[in-house]
């Protein structure tokens, strides 16, 4: 009697990627992600994980040890995550933040997409990077990837702005030895003088954001009058979508680029280098503007 060995399959594992901060539930990202999984017929979640502050470690050795594929990190976890990856990149290493965990085999490494996000959400808008004077209201996390990046970019000069001057003068000595730009560090008082030099206006605090009280007297303050007709201004908050900030700037008939476009192409990159596929940035940007 001559017997058939059945063959024994094991099914493909789902792919599983996530996003840890705290909080998470508003968060767009398992919007635009689960589109674009879906879109390319990939089995695969995306999932919100809401991690405080002292349980980063076991959150992030979990993600070695469950073999989810990488997750994105939002605040406040883009520095306290570091210590517990085995290897950054060189563009989170410069900004000191990681936005993005990706498992090789054992390995977690850590890498920033927020700095080319901006960048590619900026050409996607026709604004001209090369040779350009950049202005950055602030000198945050989102201040120093807007550096790195639009410096990497081809930026000629980029000007920090901070309501402390001590902030900015910080960013720029720890930053300027390591990038090409020439960096310069200013408080609020010269801002004038600042803005009519500037070609690409880069608002990056949290004055902006969705109930905050002094969003109105914020754009208020702001010398955009100063701006060349020819600027561009970017508010890197998208929620709301039209800040006021960039009411005030199209209230002077300057080009204008919201947030939804960074929160697009940092994803867009996260999900090829997690998944090696290239993403559908149409889905995803329907996805975003839909949830």
């Amino acid at each position: 009697m001559v017997v058939t060995a059945k063959a024994h399959y094991a099914p493909a594992l789902m792919l599983v990627l996530g996003i840890i901060g705290h909080p998470v539930a508003h968060s767009k990202s398992p919007a635009m992600h689960g589109a674009a999984a879906k879109a390319l017929g990939m089995d695969a979640v995306y999932l919100r994980f809401d991690v405080t502050p002292d349980l980063v470690g076991d959150a992030v050795r979990g993600i070695r040890a469950l073999g989810l594929a990488g997750v994105n990190v939002t605040v406040p976890h883009k520095q306290a995550v570091i210590p517990f990856l085995d290897a950054i990149d060189d563009d989170a290493r410069l900004i000191g933040a990681v936005n993005t965990i990706k498992r090789e085999g054992t390995r977690l490494v850590g890498s920033n997409t927020d700095a080319p996000g901006l960048v590619r959400s900026l050409e996607e808008a026709s604004v001209a990077l090369e040779g350009s004077v950049v202005t950055i209201l602030g000198a945050g996390g989102a201040a120093r990837a807007a550096v790195v990046g639009l410096a990497r970019a081809g930026a000629r000069a980029i000007h920090v702005v901070a309501r402390r001057k001590a902030q900015s003068e910080a960013l720029v000595a720890e930053l300027a030895p390591q990038l090409s730009t020439a960096l310069e560090a200013h408080d609020e008082a010269s801002l004038a003088e600042v803005f009519a030099q500037t070609s690409l206006l880069v608002q990056s605090t949290s004055a902006t954001l969705d109930g905050s009280p002094d969003a109105e007297g914020f754009a208020r303050r702001l010398p955009l009058a100063s701006l060349p007709a020819s600027a561009s201004v970017i508010d890197l908050v998208y929620k709301p979508l039209e800040t006021t900030v960039l009411r005030a700037a199209r209230e002077r008939e300057l080009r204008t680029v919201d947030g939804l476009g960074m929160l697009l192409h940092q994803g867009a990159i996260a999900f090829e280098r997690w998944t090696g596929r290239a993403p559908p940035i149409d889905v995803m940007r329907a996805a975003l503007a839909a949830s």
